[in-house]
């Protein structure tokens, strides 16, 4: 009977044993299952993750791609001169020239193509530089959005097509002229096509983070798709590329984990458990990490450019009243930088940020948008005057930086949201006041105004204008004559720019910074030259002097440039002056010493000009080795506020003796100033007294009667 009782005993502990390690088992298992279950969801999530923001992705670039075609298409068809060219009877030369020859190798487009008023007629029809049939090429879908594309009102019609070779992205417009007035109310039609190469898709794959990006004409089912349609809304193709799967690859990483939680049975909960949550927790750092990078500056911790777009964004439904906007540019960061190194500007940086976040209350958000330009969100009842008083506050003292006192300032630009505002809009129009703040000067705040666009469109304007008039010999060359201060007689010509327009004259102060900032300034200063020279070889016995922008002398093609034209005008370089102002001196001296050198060596003069006004040493001026100093009409107007004046004028005149360099005086408008510059020693005198600006022809008239006193 014991027996029996301990062979129950046994049984029954043996069942206990049996029964426990099958309930192990199974909590084991049911625990190695939900585990398997999280990480399996989790890295399922990873993936759809980056599969949406791949999706996204292939979508920008199917925008970026049409928005560049469509961008490419207005240009070139919203222009005045295709515009006379498209109706007259060298159109077709016109175009190949300007867009048929280019697409043999142009980046931006593969074709061009251009369609008569009828809607049918081919006017020019060039793929990669050579001639095509468009029907034949894209099928009666060309035709089609030719015809809608007609209407002038419309903005470019971009779609994308089937063709021969595969697909091409097809943008259509109707050729007119820029300011909305058109001759003839019947339009021929302009349509650039591009190829939805491999090329491209490489391009579009760099740009966008698509690795493996293809075409193909069929859906992929084990790929990531993204389908392209035609005008009518048919799939013509789909984009597809492989999924990154940045979830498996995590996966991957954990998979020793696991298995190892699940040899080690007897700590597979606390393994489990710790495994799961250290991995849980490792998780959800590096996605708010990522997400915490995407949208913030490393260097200050505030908001960076996208990060600000997305909290516009999101204040755009619930900012009451509505959000506004300022920007911020530090004036003087980079003598800062250039001054006491990277360390202190990144300080600065830090600090700047620290003090912007809480320079007023209701200020919500702060970003840093690159280099020394911050913004600020605010929403709130204060108004712009008491924002600019925080803000410029803020750098009323100097910052203590490792024992320096450093000193910036800041200029501000403002704008309002105004409705559902893109918030792209709203930064752009807080740029372009501070774009307008910052040339106001130092320290300026300016909101923006409707009027900020309106000038930016004149200014545009008259760009083209410049261009037309410099590539037409519109600006013409006037002379002031360079007279001896002691014989009276001219020995010299300044060339002057001077543009006459059917509106009016064009002052030079407007549109040679104009040609500075846009670009042409080369144009413009070859041409000036050449006109001058051309004219100067009319006169043999004078000298003549070009003045040349900073912009020019800091190109390093300028000095061969230069020689060029003396060559091909067979003019003596030693009658050349060329004349520059300070700031070439400061911006770019490097550059600007090897084109002086350059052209001292074959004989061509260099004078400074407006002496006086600015900041060059007398170092500068032996450095530079001038060959003649032109003093400022500023100094030479003071001679007639009192004895300071002339004090002032014949120390300069005696600094460029001590320095054997002449002294021409210019501005000079009545005998008294002339008779104390020529005592104080300036050998050449100009001005309205010695005669004004003259055209060539009058210039030669004047010769021809001091020739014949």
């Amino acid at each position: 009977m014991s027996s029996n009782l301990a062979g129950r005993h046994v049984r029954t502990q043996t069942s206990s044993i049996v029964a426990t390690t099958v309930f192990f088992l199974v909590v084991a298992l049911v625990l190695t299952g939900l585990m398997a279950h999280v990480v399996a969801a989790m890295t399922r999530s990873a993936n759809d993750i980056d599969d949406a923001r791949a999706r996204r992705a292939a979508q920008a670039a199917i925008a970026a791609f049409v928005s560049r075609l469509g961008a490419t298409t207005t240009d070139n068809a919203i222009w005045d001169d295709a515009y006379k060219a498209a109706s007259s009877p060298a159109a077709a030369d016109w175009a190949y020239e300007n867009w048929g020859k280019t697409s043999e190798d142009y980046a931006l487009y593969d074709g061009a193509i251009v369609i008569g008023p009828d809607r049918t007629s081919i006017v020019s029809a060039y793929a990669k530089g050579k001639p095509f049939e468009p029907g034949l090429f894209f099928g009666d879908g060309f035709y089609r959005q030719v015809k809608v594309a007609t209407d002038p009102t419309r903005a470019p019609l971009v779609n994308f097509i089937k063709t021969k070779n595969g697909i091409a992205l097809l943008a259509s417009q109707a050729i007119q002229p820029f300011d909305d007035v058109a001759e003839n109310p019947q339009f021929s039609t302009l349509s650039f096509y591009k190829e939805f190469s491999q090329q491209v898709l490489d391009t579009l794959s760099n740009e966008h983070d698509l690795e493996g990006l293809r075409l193909e004409a069929r859906s992929k089912p084990d790929l990531l798709n993204a389908p392209i349609t035609d005008m009518k809304g048919a799939v013509i193709g789909y984009l597809v590329w492989p999924s990154k799967a940045p979830g498996s690859i995590v996966f991957r990483q954990v998979t020793p984990y696991v298995a190892a939680a699940i040899v080690i049975l007897a700590l597979f909960l606390i393994g489990v458990l710790m495994v799961g949550a250290s991995e849980t927790r490792r998780l959800r750092q590096l996605a708010q990490a990522a997400l915490y990078q995407a949208g913030h500056d490393s260097l200050s911790g505030l908001w960076n450019r996208q990060g600000l777009l997305s909290l516009l964004e999101e204040l755009a439904d619930t900012a009451s009243p509505p959000a506004r906007l300022y920007l911020v540019d530090l004036d003087g960061f980079k003598a800062v930088n250039d001054a006491w190194g990277h360390a202190v500007g990144d300080e600065l940086i830090r600090l700047v940020s620290n003090a912007l976040i809480a320079c007023h209350p209701e200020v919500v958000a702060a970003a840093r948008l690159g280099g020394d330009e911050f913004a600020l969100v605010h929403v709130g009842s204060a108004t712009f005057e008491d924002m600019e008083r925080a803000i410029l506050a803020l750098f009323a003292e100097p910052f203590k930086i490792e024992g320096r006192t450093v000193e910036v300032g800041a200029s501000i630009g403002a704008a309002a949201r105004d409705g559902a505002m893109d918030p792209l809009e709203l930064l752009r129009r807080a740029d372009m006041a501070l774009y307008r703040a910052k040339a106001n000067g130092r320290g300026q705040a300016i909101e923006y105004d409707p009027e900020l666009d309106h000038e930016r469109q004149r200014v545009a304007e008259l760009e083209a204008l410049l261009k037309s008039a410099i590539g037409a010999g519109a600006i013409e060359a006037v002379f002031q004559p360079l007279v001896s201060a002691f014989t009276g007689a001219v020995t010299g010509l300044e060339a002057l720019a001077r543009w006459r327009t059917a509106a009016g004259n064009v002052s030079p102060e407007i549109f040679i910074p104009l040609a500075e900032r846009c670009g042409l300034i080369d144009a413009l200063g070859v041409h000036m030259l050449r006109t001058s020279i051309a004219h100067a070889k009319t006169w043999p016995d004078l000298a003549l002097s070009v003045n040349v922008s900073p912009v020019q002398l800091c190109n390093p093609e300028f000095a061969a440039e230069v020689i060029s034209i003396l060559q091909e005008l067979d003019f003596n370089p030693e009658r050349l002056t060329l004349e520059i102002t300070e700031g070439v001196l400061m911006t770019n001296p490097d550059q600007a010493r090897r084109s002086i050198d350059q052209l001292k060596r074959v004989g061509i003069k260099f004078a400074l000009d407006d002496f006086g006004c600015g900041y060059a040493s007398i170092g500068a001026l032996r450095q530079f080795g001038f060959d003649r100093m032109k003093i400022d009409r500023s100094l030479v107007s003071a001679l007639d506020e009192g004895t300071k004046g002339a004090d002032v004028l014949r120390a300069t005149i005696s600094l460029a003796t001590a320095l054997q360099i002449p002294v021409t005086a210019e501005g000079i408008e009545n005998s008294r100033q002339a008779a104390i510059l020529r005592d104080a020693g300036c050998d050449q005198l100009q001005g309205y007294l010695m005669g004004k600006p003259m055209s060539a022809r009058d210039i030669t008239g004047k010769l021809q009667e001091e020739a014949a006193a």
